[in-house]
């Protein structure tokens, strides 16, 4: 009897779990990515706290130029949309919470790539036929990870903050908005991580293309995210984001299943 078909789905999926997460936790890229997610934004806290005010000219034209750092705290979790902000190109709509999904994106693909530059996913695709409880499973880590550093960053955010001495006044929020701008960044990871399972799988061992047309998509979607999670969020803003990662999931997953049955595995 083949091995697939004498276990259920569900017994697949929680052995197939079990050993991804073990191996999410054993592997020292997850706490690397994880520690800077906590330090990046203290010193870009720190950093931009010194440069602010600073005037630079530009030799050509003899345009001025002031450089403007973070008045808050909280602008490290984006800008409100009642300041229309969410399109702006500066370094405080650049440098904030955001720019981790591209780290998400790095984790996932090396993750991903690993199984099938060792041959680990070609043993095991011998042995299970379906390739479903592979695609959730990656997908499932790749999430719960990513969630883990939106909030190292959150917390390197409240660090750095305290220690570069900036106002934690909620200026165009309020505790009830921090909290559902959090929610609906960690809710938008399941929409990013599907796109990075398929593209991976679309790479297999080279890691490179894999990154590289997960960073080209996520590109084209990543001014969606202050859209979508302003700091002055909603619980609409939230059931938005989450019914976003549902679907992206689930479509993403499908096609990731196929792209798996049709093409080669090495």
């Amino acid at each position: 009897m083949n091995n697939s078909q004498s276990f259920t789905f569900s017994k697949r999926l929680k052995s197939m779990l079990k050993v991804d997460f073990r191996r999410l936790f054993t592997t020292p890229l997850f706490y690397i990515i994880c520690g800077a997610s906590l330090v990046i934004p203290i010193l870009i806290f720190v950093m931009t706290s010194m440069m602010d005010g600073t005037v630079t000219v530009d030799p050509t034209t003899g345009k001025e130029t002031i450089m403007e750092g973070f008045k808050y705290v909280w602008q490290a979790l984006g800008s409100a949309s009642s300041t229309h902000a969410a399109m702006k190109m500066d370094l405080v709509s650049m440098c904030n919470i955001n720019m981790m999904f591209f780290f998400i994106a790095v984790i996932v693909c090396l993750f991903i790539s690993d199984d099938f530059r060792s041959g680990y996913s070609k043993n095991l695709f011998t042995i299970r036929s379906s390739k479903v409880d592979y695609i959730i499973s990656k997908t499932l880590v790749g999430i719960v990870c990513g969630m883990a550093i939106i909030l190292f960053y959150f917390v390197g955010s409240l660090l750095g903050g305290a220690l570069s001495g900036l106002s934690f006044e909620m200026v165009y929020t309020t505790p009830s908005g921090i909290v559902m701008c959090l929610l609906s960044k960690m809710l938008l990871v399941a929409v990013f991580v599907p796109i990075y399972v398929c593209m991976s799988v679309i790479g297999k061992q080279k890691v490179w293309l894999s990154m590289l047309i997960s960073f080209g998509v996520s590109m084209l979607m990543f001014m969606m995210v202050p859209i979508i999670s302003p700091l002055d969020s909603t619980i609409i803003n939230v059931i938005f984001s989450f019914v976003g990662g549902l679907l992206f999931s689930i479509g993403l997953g499908v096609v990731s299943n196929k792209i798996l049955n049709k093409t080669r595995l090495v």
